[in-house]
């Protein structure tokens, strides 16, 4: 039931837009054909004007400023510093650290391995395997081989000759000016 919506919704839409691009690609068809049927129409150059000479416009003239005095300011003398004593270097007194004697550590006997027994394992008796039957060898009867009846041999076409063709005259060679595209 939905199909029969959607394809009734959508068939119209189809349908418009099938016949908007035929109408489109035919007016495009007819202005490319009439672009190039009609050649440009010749527009008649208009003569250059003569203009007169533009004047130099006149500035008025402006009266220079004179330049600003400054007053002048006295020197500033410059400020001594006063002398600072050089303070003498304190003495630090040396610091005599003790030495600690080495520790003597008692020595640590070596350790042993310890030894690990291996786990025996007990071996099982090699199972025996239940007796396979004997098969009889069967005699087959050797069949005779089937004697095929003779192909008649084809009689021998004899080898025609290879036909000789007529030597094919040669053509002056085209020069190379002339054009081979049409236009």
């Amino acid at each position: 039931m939905a199909s029969c919506i959607l394809s009734t919704m959508i068939f119209p839409f189809l349908v418009l837009t099938l016949l908007s691009t035929t109408s489109l690609t035919m007016v495009a068809a007819a202005r490319n054909l009439l672009e190039l049927t009609l050649s440009e129409p010749e527009v008649p150059q208009l003569p250059k004007p003569e203009l007169p000479p533009l004047s130099k416009p006149v500035l008025p003239d402006v009266p220079e400023l004179p330049m600003p005095q400054l007053p002048n300011i006295p020197e500033l003398p410059k400020p001594e510093l006063p002398n600072i004593p050089e303070l003498p270097k304190p003495e630090v007194p040396e610091l005599k650290v003790p030495e600690f004697p080495k520790p003597d550590f008692p020595k640590v006997p070596e350790l042993t391995k310890p030894e690990v027994a291996e786990p025996k394992v007990p071996e099982l008796p090699k199972p025996e395997l239940p007796k396979v039957l004997e098969v009889p060898e069967l005699k087959v009867p050797e069949l005779p081989k089937p004697e095929l009846p003779k192909v008649p041999e084809f009689p021998k076409v004899p080898e025609l000759p290879k036909p000789e063709f007529p030597k094919v005259p040669e053509f002056p060679e085209i020069p190379k000016a002339i054009p081979t595209t049409m236009p």
